[in-house]
């Protein structure tokens, strides 16, 4: 008989591919990062305060008030037709020129979009190829599918061509089937680090002669601080790459509206995908940001957020130089919201999370960024909604667990 008692109801029932879905180590961290006291630098959120609230709520008022049985009702699956044009001018200005409105899905947030593009191209025991690190929320939406997740090399100009090169020879020569290739060109998150525009075409190249689809996801694209944009991969490759986008970063991720950006000739069953998922995405969401993008000086605000997050990364690199022992390194981002840490090898930032919140601060461990299993010397640190003082008295926290760590 089994020390352990018998298993609860139900739990045979559990299929394979929910056996693949794990509990996400950074909603760890965030339900941690809300007690009173703790400095949060684990958090990537956008910082609200800056949008003009009490206008808005106006126009939510007015759209119900004068809308609300359209509103509040089902709307279509694809995403209302007004909403899609205007994501192409979105898309205009990040440097996609030649959007079609019918090739763009509305979708519950780019998390969503991962999860459908996931479901429709792969089937179990596929490989997806992602950047090591890489977003812990698609991590989670392609293994559920029960997909193999390989992770290529990265240095300080984003994912080395050769490396892919290699990976891909390798596997193909194992047998695998490689389906996507998941990309964060600009500020990748959690390392804060972008693709050089001189790889971006020779990236997209390696894909098509191998006939692997590109996976771009752009939710930081238009937050670089000096708002001198490198040309997305889809920019030029209009049947090569699959685009993601968000409105969470650049107005507000509560809304939970994204889109992806689809090539033709896969976009109908891409959007019969996410219409099984979703049925349709919200109307009264989607109505207020049209109204926003429609009647608001959206740009002026995105001006606003690379000022601020210029500022706040700032006082993070400094505060970094200030108090950070010897044998800790970061990357320096041009626009996001994130800077990636590197301890010397041997140091597993894991365990370090509980002595930093012992210390009055939080971080998110590298561990949860990558599917090399094992522990990871890296850890993440956000910059976008704490105050330059935060930041600073944060940095003075962590830095003793660290030295004590890498002295151990």
């Amino acid at each position: 008989m089994d020390d352990a008692g018998p298993r609860p109801a139900h739990e045979t029932l559990l299929s394979a591919r929910a056996a693949n879905i794990k509990q996400s180590a950074v909603r760890d961290v965030f339900e941690i990062s809300m007690r009173p006291g703790l400095v949060s630098l684990a958090g990537g959120n956008p910082y609200l305060q800056s949008l003009p609230l009490e206008r808005l709520g106006e126009t939510a008022r007015r759209i119900i008030a004068e809308h609300g049985l359209q509103a509040l009702q089902y709307g279509g699956g694809q995403g209302t037709r007004e909403l899609r044009e205007q994501i192409c001018a979105v898309m205009a200005a990040e440097g996609i020129t030649d959007a079609d409105p019918d090739n763009v899905v509305v979708t519950a947030g780019s998390q969503s979009a991962q999860d459908v593009a996931a479901k429709v191209f792969c089937d179990p025991g596929d490989v997806i190829l992602i950047e090591d690190p890489t977003y812990v929320g698609a991590l989670n939406a392609f293994e559920a599918f029960q997909v193999e997740v390989q992770p290529v090399a990265v240095d300080a100009d984003g994912l080395v061509p050769d490396a892919l090169r290699t990976r891909i020879a390798e596997l193909t020569a194992a047998g695998k089937r490689i389906k996507l290739l998941y990309t964060i060109p600009n500020f990748n998150n959690p390392s804060g680090v972008t693709l050089a525009p001189a790889r971006r075409q020779e990236i997209v190249d390696i894909c098509k002669a191998a006939n692997i689809l590109v996976l771009e996801d752009n939710p930081y694209g238009l937050l670089k601080f000096d708002a001198d944009l490198a040309a997305p991969l889809r920019a030029g490759n209009p049947d090569d790459v699959l685009y993601l986008g968000s409105f969470s970063k650049i107005f507000a991720p509560g809304l939970r509206i994204g889109w992806a950006l689809v090539p033709a000739h896969l976009k109908q069953r891409y959007y019969l995908a996410s219409e099984a998922v979703t049925l349709c995405p919200p109307t009264f969401n989607q109505m207020l940001i049209t109204e926003y993008l429609r009647g608001y000086d959206w740009m002026g605000q995105i001006r606003t957020y690379r000022a601020l997050y210029r500022e706040r990364c700032t006082a993070l690199l400094d505060a970094l130089a200030e108090f950070m022992p010897a044998g800790v390194t970061w990357t320096t981002p041009a626009g996001g919201f994130f800077v990636w840490l590197t301890l010397p090898e041997g140091v597993d930032t894991y365990p370090l999370l509980h002595e930093g919140i012992d210390a009055g601060v939080v971080f998110v461990p590298g561990a949860a960024f990558t599917a090399t299993p094992g522990p990871s010397n890296k850890l993440r640190l956000a910059f976008s909604s704490a105050t330059p003082e935060n930041l600073r008295e944060g940095v003075r926290r962590l830095a003793p667990v660290l030295a004590a760590a890498i002295d151990r």
